[in-house]
């Protein structure tokens, strides 16, 4: 791009908002506003009292007509940006004015990541791919992207498909689109949990955070997906920007691509709807098995895939000029993840070892009655019970990193053997938690900032995405987060490389280094998966797919190798 874009990107921060003829949603029975009202359309949690408000189930949102909103319902005020505002909008003549926003001063490397994603769409483009590393600032170069695209096409209205917790995400995001400015465009935030409520609606840009989130077409989130981002559709269909430092596992978990994919290939849309089926035909080591497609095994073959993949978006193999996608590593460095035995007591030991072989045996009966739920269950029990085991030791070690004046952040899988023991140790020992686990037990961004302000010196979270816990971040009041340096620690080993690689990317961001530690029993099963998932976490970020590799031998050492890969995989 020019120079002149450049400029563009980086300095506009907030416009009038422009405005074109209400484009009101195609539901039936719209409520209307009489002279000097407004129609309200309200944020209201689940079965919350809303005195005067009304479900209208074509806009799956409660409604108020009035001038002003009565005290007992602006609670539910929804905030710019979000769904429900993005509603309200639609429904009236005039939009409601916005409030000052803190500019944000974009970073060097995500004007020139704006630059690319606007060429892409200049060339006529369906998707782009951006890949950065986590903290590279994917965000900024997507809300100014999409902010340069608009202008560029004519379009007005942008849709950003943020991850859970909402509580977090969404507010990150409409501070982001504030901060570095909305352009005057029409902005709607959601979760890809709330992904349906949208699937009606005409988007002219839509942005897709953490987009492995949709790397399976057997869902119905997969079926929304489609309506929203006009996958099958070969006309008028928005802009994509696919965004995630960790697209897949497999080739064949990029269906969010096929519109590309076919674009390159000059072929219709319809062609790619099975996309393992269409990498078969191009000529990719995959071959339908017991549980679907499967990858080869083969290194060379799997380095002669990707590499095809990243020629038909980065070019080389098809006319991806410019480039359809863009990755670039942390500049900070790669995160150090590395092993921490845990010695177990003798009296450990016999519970573990027990705990192993009535693994062993319930899988084995699974397997001989290809029983998939049974063995799923039983290798979720397993994995509960060798991490209750281990819980002192984590508490034991997370004191010891307080003491040296770290904050730690600790990820866990399960809530009743991990998350509520570890915190309510740590509390009897008298260290503050900030609690980022279960549904609607703790208010999430308050116990974000608790542990960002230094308040908690412990954050216990299972979520693998989209929450910042890094040292010295702008937090939404202006202030920066606590300086002590953050160490990081997986209470269990994460068999998806997309996981994993998701969660250490919550504290190394954004310019800190933060260093992770696996934990497992010494001389166990868990020691070996451990050792697998350090060994192969350094590739889950790879443009077209991950190694997954490792997948199969996490499932040889767990005697799940007769279980669908979704098994060990699925979020």
């Amino acid at each position: 791009m020019p120079g002149r874009r450049r400029a563009a990107t980086t300095t506009k921060r907030r416009t009038t908002r422009r405005r074109s003829a209400a484009r009101r949603p195609a539901v039936p029975d719209l409520p209307t506003a009489g002279p000097g009202e407004r129609v309200w359309v309200l944020a209201v949690p689940f079965r919350a009292p809303a005195p005067g408000a009304v479900w209208h189930a074509g806009l799956q949102a409660h409604v108020w007509v009035g001038a002003q909103l009565p005290p007992a319902l602006t609670p539910y005020d929804p905030p710019p940006y979000t769904f429900e505002r993005f509603l309200e909008d639609e429904l009236n003549e005039t939009p409601r004015p916005l409030p000052e926003a803190r500019a944000l001063v974009p970073r060097e490397e995500q004007c020139t990541g704006a630059e690319a994603v606007v060429a892409s769409a200049a060339a006529g483009h369906r998707v782009f791919l951006l890949g950065d590393d986590p903290g590279v600032g994917k965000t900024g170069t997507a809300v100014m992207a999409a902010r340069e695209i608009c202008e560029l096409r004519g379009g007005e209205r942008v849709l950003v498909v943020a991850d859970r917790p909402a509580a977090i995400t969404v507010p990150h995001w409409t501070r982001s689109i504030a901060g570095f400015g909305d352009g005057g465009l029409r902005w709607c935030v959601t979760t890809w949990d709330r992904l349906a409520k949208v699937a009606a609606l005409s988007f002219d840009v839509v942005i897709a955070d953490e987009a492995h989130m949709v790397r399976h077409t057997t869902t119905q989130r997969w079926k929304h997906w489609r309506a929203v981002s006009g996958a099958a559709r070969a006309k008028e269909a928005p802009f994509v920007v696919a965004a995630t430092a960790t697209p897949a596992h497999t080739p064949m978990e990029l269906p969010y691509l096929a519109p590309q994919f076919a674009q390159v290939h000059d072929e219709p849309l319809r062609a790619w709807a099975d996309l393992p089926a269409k990498l078969a035909e191009h000529g990719f080591h995959v071959e339908r098995g017991r549980y679907g497609w499967t990858w080869t095994e083969d290194a060379d073959a799997r380095r002669a895939d990707l590499g095809r993949l990243q020629g038909w978006l980065a070019g080389g193999d098809g006319p991806a000029d410019p480039p359809a996608t863009l990755h670039r590593p942390a500049p900070w460095g790669p995160v150090s993840v590395t092993g921490t035995p845990v010695a177990l007591t003798p009296a450990e030991r016999a519970a573990y070892e027990s705990e192993w072989q009535e693994f062993r045996a319930e899988m084995q009966l699974a397997r001989r009655a290809r029983q998939s739920a049974r063995g799923r269950a039983a290798l979720l029990r397993f994995r509960q019970k060798a991490g209750l085991i281990r819980v002192q030791a984590t508490v034991d070690w997370v004191r010891a990193q307080v003491e040296a004046e770290r904050q730690v952040a600790v990820s866990v899988e399960f809530v009743e053997t991990a998350a509520d023991p570890i915190r309510e140790a740590l509390l009897d020992s008298g260290v503050a938690v900030a609690s980022i686990y279960g549904r609607d037990r703790f208010d999430v961004e308050a116990e974000r900032l608790r542990f960002q302000t230094g308040a908690a010196p412990v954050c216990v979270f299972t979520v693998t995405a989209s929450i910042s816990l890094h040292a010295g971040e702008l937090l939404p009041s202006g202030a920066t987060a606590s300086a002590p340096p953050r160490v990081g620690l997986f209470h269990q080993p994460r068999f998806s490389g997309i996981q994993a690689r998701q969660v250490t990317g919550r504290t190394h961001r954004d310019g800190q280094v933060s260093p992770w530690r696996v934990a497992f029993a010494a001389d166990t099963v868990e020691e070996q998966v451990a050792r697998v998932m350090v060994e192969r976490l350094a590739v889950s970020g790879s443009t077209a797919g991950a190694d997954t590799s490792s997948l199969q031998e996490i499932a040889d050492l767990l005697d799940a190798d007769w279980l669908p890969p979704a098994a060990l995989t699925d979020a």
